[in-house]
C-alpha cells in the first residue's frame, strides 16, 4: 500500500538532486526507472531543437545527473549526427531495446532504425508504435531524467507522443525572429491543452558571436524570446548565440557542451539546463512513500 505527498524541492536545487518525478496525469503509462521526462519542442523547424536538445541532455549529465536522450524528431534524426553515432543499429536484449551510450547519456534514435539518409515514410499506427516501444522498451536503467527531442510543430504526432508520455515539463526552443515567435506561442497552447508545465524558453541564434573579433551582432532581431516570455508568464532560459564553434562540434559529432563547456554557447546552455532543472524541481511534486504496516494489520 502507498499513498502519495506533496513535496517541493528548493529552486536552487542541483539538477543532479532532482530524484523524484512529478505524476504528470492520469492514465499514462510510466517508464520504469525515469523520474523525470523532459520534452524538447520547437514550433516550427530550423530553429536548432536537436542541437539545443543534445547539449541540454550532455548539461544535465556534467551535473552528475543519469540521463537518457531519445531522438523522437522523425522528420529529421540528428542526434546520430551530433553524437557521432551514424551506422549505429539497435541491439536487444531479454526483448528490451539496448540503448547506444556517448558523452554519459543512454540515446535511443529513430534513426538507427533507417539507412543514412533515408525518409521516414512510416503511416500513423505504425510510427506511433516503433514511438511506444522506444519509450517503453528500451532498458533505460535509472534515471533522473530523460530528454525527449520531439519533432518540429504542433501535429498529431506530436500531441499524440506528448499524450502517452508521463512528462513532466517541456522545454520550447524558438529564434528572435517574429514568424519564430508566433509559433512558439503555438507549441506553449499545445503543451497547455494536454496539461505539461512549461519550464521555459531557449532563443537559439540570439546574436551572432564573431570568431575572429568576438563581435557580437543581432542580425535575427533582439529581445523577442524575452518579451513573448514577459506576455506569456514564462520563464526565459536565456540566449545561445550563433557561434562556429557551436556549428563546428556538431558537425564533428561531438556536443558542445562536452566538447568545450566553456564556449559562450556551452555555457548559455548549461545555464538554461539548470534553470530548467530548477523550475522542474519547484513544482509540486508527487511522490510514492511506502507505508509499514501496524503489527497485526494487512
Amino acid at each position: 500500500m502507498a499513498f502519495f505527498t506533496k513535496k517541493k524541492t528548493a529552486p536552487g536545487a542541483s539538477p543532479a538532486d532532482v530524484r523524484a518525478a512529478k505524476d504528470p496525469a492520469q492514465g499514462k503509462r510510466s517508464i520504469p526507472g525515469v523520474r523525470n521526462v523532459v520534452a524538447v519542442a520547437s514550433g516550427k523547424g530550423g530553429v536548432g531543437k536537436s542541437t539545443i536538445s543534445a547539449n541540454l541532455a550532455v548539461a544535465l549529465a556534467r551535473t552528475g545527473a543519469r540521463v537518457g536522450l531519445l531522438d523522437a524528431d522523425i522528420y529529421g534524426p540528428s542526434v546520430p549526427t551530433l553524437f557521432r553515432l551514424k551506422g549505429h543499429r539497435l541491439t536487444g536484449e531479454d526483448g528490451m531495446i539496448l540503448p547506444a551510450e556517448a558523452h554519459g547519456l543512454k540515446i535511443v534514435s529513430i534513426g538507427f532504425l533507417l539507412e543514412d539518409d533515408s525518409p521516414v515514410i512510416w503511416r500513423g499506427p505504425m510510427l506511433m508504435k516503433a514511438l511506444e516501444q522506444f519509450l517503453h522498451g528500451t532498458k533505460w536503467g535509472e534515471l533522473d531524467y530523460l530528454v525527449i527531442d520531439l519533432p518540429p510543430g504542433t501535429g498529431d504526432v506530436q500531441i499524440s507522443l506528448v499524450q502517452m508520455t508521463p512528462v513532466a515539463g517541456a522545454v520550447v526552443v524558438t529564434t528572435p525572429q517574429d514568424l519564430a515567435l508566433i509559433d512558439v506561442k503555438k507549441a506553449v497552447r499545445m503543451f497547455e491543452k494536454v496539461g505539461v508545465p512549461i519550464l521555459g524558453v531557449v532563443e537559439n541564434m540570439s546574436y551572432f558571436l564573431c570568431p575572429h573579433c568576438a563581435g557580437r551582432s543581432e542580425i535575427f532581431g533582439h529581445g523577442g524570446a524575452r518579451k513573448a516570455c514577459a506576455e506569456m508568464g514564462l520563464r526565459f532560459l536565456g540566449e545561445v548565440p550563433l557561434q562556429m564553434a557551436l556549428r563546428e562540434a556538431s558537425d564533428a559529432g561531438e556536443p558542445l557542451a562536452a566538447a568545450a563547456p566553456d564556449e559562450p554557447a556551452a555555457r548559455a546552455i548549461a545555464k538554461a539546463a539548470a534553470d530548467a532543472a530548477a523550475a522542474l524541481a519547484a513544482l509540486d511534486i508527487l511522490t510514492p512513500e511506502p507505508v509499514t504496516p501496524e503489527p497485526g494489520r494487512s
